[in-house]
């Protein structure tokens, strides 16, 4: 992260603040991981000198936007925006395989339990929607055995998520056996390991690139877009894919 202590800001006015998150920093303190002293609300409080409210998550080893608010109402709107399903969000993700050009994954999932059971629900609870729009944007195959066969295939999307499940898209790219490069808990190991190996890419490769909503004060529509970080570009652009990064994340 450059400089250390900071994170580049994409936007900010007087009511929200959004910040590019790098892939491997928790949004705020968390059962996760206990010893962890660094946290993306305490790097932008300190950035700005004010107190910031979170309003939506992002997992530790997703990097991209992260909104943020600068006061209580403001986090109470925007929080109501991305529970009302208003906010449109889009990822880009390095997947095993090649996907069709484009679908939907319509696949209900069962509520996770954190790591440390700070999250308890019913275990009687059934299995909540889950839609996630998926649009192939770039496909490689390499000439290198990982696995059972004799060549291995990628692909580029872009994800769109209509719900907002805990661990959504990497459960539903497991799910239509695409699963995200770098994901060790829903992933393939064989191929995380490939490109650890070949790439030096040890990160999942999931990145939130764009956020499009109203204002909560204003009512402009809000069209906010970031790179995937340097680190997940470093791996595209070996794969031959910065063009289509660049037209997805609008830089």
């Amino acid at each position: 992260m450059a400089g250390g202590d900071t994170l580049p800001i994409v936007y900010r006015d007087e009511h929200l603040v959004a910040v590019e998150k790098p892939a491997g920093l928790l949004v705020h303190r968390s059962e996760i991981d206990r010893r962890e002293t660094r946290f993306a609300l305490q790097l932008v409080r300190d950035q700005l000198g004010r107190r910031v409210w979170p309003v939506h998550r992002l997992d530790r080893p997703t990097s991209g936007l992260l909104l943020l608010a600068l006061d209580v109402e403001t986090a109470r709107r925007l929080t109501a925006a991305f529970t009302a399903r208003a906010v449109e969000k889009r990822y880009l993700a390095v997947v095993r395989g090649h996907p069709d050009g484009g679908g939907r994954i319509d696949y209900p999932l069962a509520e996770v339990l954190d790591r440390f059971g700070d999250r308890l629900v019913s275990p009687d609870r059934p299995p909540q929607p889950a839609v996630t729009d998926y649009r192939r944007l770039a496909a490689v195959e390499l000439p290198e055995p990982v696995g059972r066969y004799a060549t291995a295939r990628y692909a580029l999307l872009e994800l769109t998520p209509l719900t907002g499940r805990k661990h959504q898209l990497r459960r539903h790219l497991k799910h239509i056996f695409h699963p995200i490069i770098g994901d060790t808990t829903y992933g393939d190991g064989r191929h995380n390991r490939f490109f650890r190996a070949r790439l030096g890419c040890a990160r999942l490769l999931l990145a939130a690139t764009r956020l499009a909503f109203d204002h909560p004060h204003t009512g402009m529509r809000m069209d906010l877009a970031a790179g995937p970080g340097a680190d997940f570009r470093a791996v595209t652009d070996a794969l031959g894919w910065s063009a289509e990064v660049a037209a997805a994340c609008g830089t």
